[in-house]
């Protein structure tokens, strides 16, 4: 438990500063006349490179393969990118929400669906370091 706490702490920290930086890029970026869309995906782009590198040294210390793990990263990712990308087009195109309201609610709702996925499947503990942890953990 306070291993997980830890990790949603770290997470926590590295999404804020990632989602804030990124969020003002999105503002900037539609602001230059850059659609919400195509902004949207380059912001994601960013941050899927940017976090990986964060959530897996120190957000969730993982020490399994990179690329086995940058795959499963970019699966998360991709399947966030596509609800955040449903989102914007059901509550601005179709409902006509503003951009910057919908965006930022659903860097919300995207992040809650990132920590599951990356403490349970992307950078999942080794079956062997379980082991170890919940025998140190019991009295």
């Amino acid at each position: 438990m306070r291993r997980s706490m830890g990790s949603l702490v770290r997470f926590a920290v590295v999404g804020i500063i990632s989602n804030v930086a990124l969020y003002l890029a999105y503002v900037g970026v539609t602001l230059m006349g850059i659609g919400p869309k195509v902004a949207m995906t380059l912001c994601f782009v960013a941050g899927v490179l940017f976090s990986f590198v964060l959530n897996r040294n120190w957000s969730f210390k993982s020490t399994s393969p990179t690329s086995g793990a940058f795959l499963r990263y970019a699966i998360v990712y991709l399947v966030g990118y596509l609800l955040n990308l449903a989102g914007l087009l059901a509550f601005v195109d179709w409902w006509g929400f503003p951009h910057e309201i919908v965006q930022a609610c659903m860097i919300a709702v995207v992040a809650v669906l990132m920590f599951v996925a990356q403490r349970t499947w992307v950078f999942r503990p080794r079956a062997g370091r379980l082991r170890a942890q919940s025998t140190h953990a019991m009295p």
